[in-house]
């Protein structure tokens, strides 16, 4: 199976799924990162042209650390528009990898606008991708995706359908979310808390939700017509 994560910023897959990521790897699954913004403005210090590059390579570093193919679409931090050019964008970017199973923010629930407008984007595409009359560069997938909701940051107005047990693939998140150096003092500087501490709290708190020492929490979207089931979000 393919599995494509789509996150708004550089550190949203990091936060939110990467231990299902790991998961996926480990149990000899294809896995795609694809980071929609440029997170240019994830600064206190630097310019924007300076931390977007940084940030790149850090969310580069990260889908190296799991060996995972890695996009990166660019759009501008805090700007994301749910606009017929970004739809084919991204519509060319599920053909290009071809995934079983598309994990996305959460459209409805979601306290971020970029992360609200990602997550809207593959839920209106998620059939689009198919149309051979909607032309991009790559062509149509022969089959639907399934869409999975990732949970929202400190699980805010978010109730989980489903959980993956991570216990076993936490020091691979870890060792992901390490990678964005940047947004350590930056998290402290706009929430007065380190970013490994509240990735840290808050999969112990899905983990102890369901049972086991990690977790993570996941919304499966009805929907027709109902394709793949997402295996592993158990």
């Amino acid at each position: 199976m393919k599995v494509l994560a789509i996150g708004a910023h550089p550190d949203d897959i990091e936060f939110l799924c990467a231990g299902t990521l790991a998961k996926y790897k480990r149990l000899g699954h294809e896995v795609v990162m694809a980071i929609a913004t440029n997170g240019e403005v994830g600064s206190s210090t630097l310019s924007k042209t300076e931390i977007a590059a940084i940030r790149r390579c850090e969310a580069e570093a990260s889908a190296a650390v799991l060996g995972a193919e890695f996009h990166w679409l660019g759009y501008p931090d805090e700007f994301l528009f749910n606009d017929a050019r970004t739809r084919l964008r991204f519509i060319d970017l599920v053909r290009q990898v071809r995934p079983d199973l598309v994990l996305c923010h959460d459209p409805e629930n979601d306290y971020h606008p970029d992360h609200r407008t990602s997550g809207q984007i593959i839920w209106d595409i998620r059939v689009m991708v198919t149309v051979p009359n909607i032309v991009t560069e790559h062509p149509p997938c022969a089959k639907i995706p399934a869409t999975v909701y990732m949970d929202t940051i400190g699980g805010v107005n978010f109730i989980p359908e489903r959980y993956v047990d991570i216990s076993a693939d936490i020091s691979t998140k870890r060792a992901m979310l390490a990678c964005h150096r940047s947004q350590e003092q930056w998290m402290i500087d706009m929430f007065g808390v380190p970013a490994a501490d509240m990735m840290e709290s808050f999969s112990r708190m899905r983990g102890f939700q369901c049972g086991r020492a990690f977790g993570e929490g996941f919304r499966v979207p009805p929907v027709w017509p109902r394709t793949v089931d997402p295996e592993g979000l158990i």
